[in-house]
């Protein structure tokens, strides 16, 4: 379908500095054909009034696990290894294959609806992870997490997460890529990190995993390994292929330094840090080194939702009071950490992350016409400190329309909402019971 966007403003996030046009905006099938006047020779099939409106990339969640929505609010205000293993990995033994559909249903509804065009999760039943992906429109990076805590019968997870590869990788129209996800250095010992770093780079794909979240993570690996998180998942060549490390929030200037040396991204997660108290990330420090910082939501089941525009809202916020410098993670820069950040992190940056000619049609339309939008002195700052979710109005990716005026055209929403309540209720009450 041929679209045309007139009557907007657009922030293509393709400079280093801000610049918001005043212009149209066409796309041809999936991609963007042109930003400026209509050439001559195209004809809309669709054109859309995007007057009072801001025309910007669709957000990339670079770190998030959909199927705990769950999970949302279930175990709350507690300590991070006793949420964990005390109450979220118990229960997720209770997650069967349509529990799994239903809860990424319900994140993807949600992601829709606040403007992120493009996810990067791991978990398990990827298969109907991908199913809903593959029906919603949306874009993502998905992988199986994998982990070695029961014995030998782990291996099949490394087993299930290259059938998964060879199934979806490339499929809904090359929206889906499969990556590989060792769970973290605490759940992967190092014999089975290694094979995990070999299947990435058999396939030629990318390593998503948690590192350096909490202190406990970091002083036992020092204790067991003699070397930090990141030292250590280098040494067995995870950084071998393209990685992006989910929270880096405890890392020294040596880890940070190797990290910008591999190009490992850290995805900043700063609601699930502060919820769960893991402390900050060193954003400033990592951007200072070179580091490629893309942001990410977490789990439902630890933030308590997929809203991107609070994670950018408060890394635009929380690094100048950890600084006390006003100047820190400037508004344009917090909205790179959304975009071509997390684009560059999965692997897309061709693809995806900026309004550019030629690249995939993912954008999002906000609705300045909000008390919280005026005065209009400047876009860009109303983005990250005054924007909600629910300001985003129109959503497409692929050159699809997923939500118009509001409206998602993509997923039954009534269907979707009862579905995963009845499944957190079955998965919930047997836990309380046993």
């Amino acid at each position: 379908m041929n679209i045309l966007l007139t009557g907007g403003q657009i922030l293509t996030m393709a400079g280093e500095e801000a610049e918001v046009l005043s212009t149209d905006l066409g796309i041809v099938n999936d991609r963007i054909a042109f930003i400026g006047s209509p050439p001559s020779d195209f004809r809309a099939d669709k054109t859309v009034d995007a007057s009072d409106t801001l025309l910007m990339p669709g957000l990339i969640n670079a770190h998030t696990h959909v199927s705990m929505s769950l999970l949302r609010s279930y175990a709350d205000d507690l300590p991070f290894w006793d949420w964990l293993f005390g109450r979220i990995m118990p229960v997720e033994e209770k997650i069967e294959s349509d529990d799994a559909y239903y809860g990424a249903q319900l994140s993807i509804l949600e992601m829709i609806r606040s403007g992120t065009t493009t996810f990067a999760d791991m978990y398990f039943f990827m298969d109907r992870v991908a199913q809903a992906v593959e029906e919603s429109g949306i874009r993502a990076n998905l992988s199986r997490g994998v982990t070695f805590m029961q014995g030998d019968k782990d291996l099949d997870k490394l087993t299930e997460a290259e059938e998964f590869y060879n199934n979806w990788n490339g499929k809904a129209d090359g929206r889906i890529r499969v990556d590989i996800a060792p769970h973290a250095p605490y759940t992967c010992p190092p014999t089975y990190l290694k094979k995990c770093s070999e299947l990435a780079l058999k396939l030629n794909c990318n390593i998503h995993i948690h590192l350096s979240e909490s202190r406990k993570e970091v002083e036992d690996s020092l204790s067991e390994h003699g070397q930090s998180p990141i030292a250590h998942v280098d040494g067995l060549g995870l950084f071998e292929s393209r990685t992006y490390g989910a929270h880096c929030v405890h890392v020294s200037d040596k880890d940070i330094a190797l990290m910008a040396a591999k190009g490992v991204t850290a995805v900043n997660n700063p609601t699930s840090n502060l919820k769960l108290a893991n402390g900050f990330a060193p954003v400033k420090k990592l951007l200072d080194a070179g580091v490629n910082v893309a942001l990410g939501t977490d789990g439902p089941g630890c933030n308590n939702n997929t809203n991107m525009f609070e994670e950018i809202n408060l890394a635009g916020l929380i690094n100048k009071g950890i600084t006390e410098d006003p100047t820190v993670i400037p508004a344009y820069k917090a909205l790179q950490m959304a975009t071509v950040n997390g684009a560059r992190a999965l692997g897309l940056e061709d693809e995806t992350g900026t309004l550019e000619t030629g690249k995939k049609a993912d954008l999002i339309l906000i609705d300045l016409n909000k008390a919280h939008f005026i005065p209009r002195y400047n876009l860009v700052s109303s983005m990250v400190y005054a924007a909600q979710g629910s300001d985003v109005k129109t959503v497409i990716c692929n050159g699809r329309i997923l939500m118009e005026d509001y409206r998602v055209l993509t997923l039954d929403e009534q269907t979707i909402l009862k579905n995963a309540a009845a499944s957190a209720s079955r998965m919930t009450a047997e836990e309380e019971n046993s």
